[in-house]
């Protein structure tokens, strides 16, 4: 801890010392570490299994309580955080649509679901990176905006990539 009141973790700055701020940091960070591991493995692997269906259950999850803990973390400190605020609720919602899609078999819910966690997953990285990306290797050498458009610049053309070619995907947009 130093003087002015700033914790410092691993080298980033924590920009508050406030107890209940600092525990809901660390079960931040928790959440969002496995968020984005089951989250990969769940992208990555083959779908329509148990496998994919835990492991996407686990990340929706763990996604609840990275959108917790930041709506705690938000308005505890409101003016510099509102935008985490912004890009968390969308990350949830995107997730819960997503999710909602699969479990009741909408109308097009391959693509609905397939867009709806994709969407979940880069508003996720989007505000890590936005949050974070100045105290990270490589990344603090990047103009902000970087920070914003990276993970869209990746993502949207996997998503889009995976509408177009994913067996289940292509399945629903045949008459």
């Amino acid at each position: 801890m130093r003087e002015d009141g700033l914790t410092v973790v691993l080298g980033n700055p924590i920009p508050s010392s406030n107890p209940v701020f600092l525990a809901a940091i660390g079960f931040h960070v928790l959440f969002g570490l496995a968020a984005v591991v089951v989250g990969a493995i769940t992208m990555l692997g083959r779908k329509g299994g148990r496998r994919h269906v835990n492991f996407g259950t686990t990340y929706f999850w763990c996604l609840a309580g990275v959108s917790i803990t930041m709506a705690l973390l938000s308005i505890m400190r409101w003016t510099e955080n509102s935008h985490l605020f912004v890009l968390g609720t969308l990350s949830f919602t995107s997730a819960l649509f997503g999710r909602s899609a699969a479990r009741r078999r909408w109308r097009q819910w391959p693509r609905v679901h397939l867009a709806g966690m994709g969407a979940s997953y880069i508003f996720m990285i989007t505000a890590f990176y936005v949050d974070n990306g100045k105290n990270l290797p490589v990344w603090k050498e990047l103009p902000h905006s970087t920070y914003w458009l990276l993970p869209l610049a990746i993502g949207i053309p996997l998503i889009v990539r995976a509408l177009l070619w994913h067996p289940l995907a292509r399945q629903t947009s045949s008459p």
